[in-house]
């Protein structure tokens, strides 16, 4: 698995050659969020980046952290997951650079995402394409539930509310 400083340095080469390519500015402010992006492993909401680049001091708009956002979709950097059937769910992102085929776990007290790997999963996959005659180019598989996180202050608060 590449190091992060090897992650962030080929993030910022497809993304420099990504926006050459398609004529749009390279500025600063789009390769600092970038880097904000690759240097987290969790699956965060544009709040929660706008927030921490304001913290480390940036000077982003909100518009352009929303913006910049969908530019890396496009460009193949980051996945959009919008979990849950709500229509308000907020979108939440990760990294796609260097992670290998997962699924992830929903809490529907706290909203915290796990991730998983299990090989069956490949297999599913492989197996369903050949029998369905489907090339799969993609999937997403989410579980929700609640967490058993002795530390979860929303399954502590769901827990007394329902006492």
């Amino acid at each position: 698995m590449p190091t992060s400083s090897t992650l962030l340095a080929t993030a910022r080469m497809k993304f420099e050659d990504w926006l050459l390519a398609k004529g749009l500015r390279r500025s600063g402010e789009r390769f600092a969020i970038l880097d904000e992006v690759y240097s987290r492993d969790d699956h965060f909401d544009a709040e929660d980046l706008f927030k921490a680049m304001q913290e480390k001091s940036y000077r982003v708009s909100r518009a352009t952290v929303y913006n910049t956002l969908d530019v890396l979709i496009e460009c193949g950097l980051i996945i959009r997951h919008q979990f849950g059937d709500d229509d308000n769910a907020k979108y939440r992102y990760e990294k796609s650079l260097g992670r290998q085929q997962h699924a992830h776990l929903v809490c529907t007290l706290c909203h915290r995402v796990k991730e998983f790997c299990d090989p069956r999963l490949h297999l599913i996959k492989t197996n369903v394409g050949k029998a369905l005659q489907f090339q799969v180019v993609s999937h997403s598989l989410v579980f929700y539930g609640q967490c058993t996180d002795e530390a979860c202050d929303a399954r502590l608060t769901h827990r007394t509310k329902g006492d």
